[in-house]
């Protein structure tokens, strides 16, 4: 988080933006992009990398916000194909009676 944090806060110094120009263009509160760019773990992974694109910050190697968008969309197919669970909540099977 501390890389990302890094990448953020000399994203938004190139962009010439102080944090709370950052933080109004992404819905959150100085503070919060504060403590993104000092690499705190409190903050939520949403609001990491929607600062971090808002920033500029090329996520995955990704400049164009359509292609990671593309990503984003493929990203979901791909999760869509894997089977659901078939085991319901709170069964035995064959653990012995171990809840893991």
């Amino acid at each position: 988080m501390q890389v990302l944090g890094q990448q953020v806060r000399q994203a938004r110094i190139v962009k010439g933006w102080t944090a709370a120009q950052l933080a109004s263009a992404a819905g959150v509160s100085a503070r919060t992009v504060s403590s993104i760019e000092t690499g705190s773990p409190a903050v939520s992974i949403g609001n990491v990398l929607n600062v971090a694109v808002i920033a500029g910050v090329a996520l995955y190697g990704v400049t164009d916000q359509a292609e990671l968008t593309r990503m984003r969309l493929r990203g979901e197919e791909r999760l869509a194909l894997l089977p659901v669970r078939v085991r319901a909540a709170g069964t035995k099977g064959d653990d012995d009676g171990l809840d893991f």
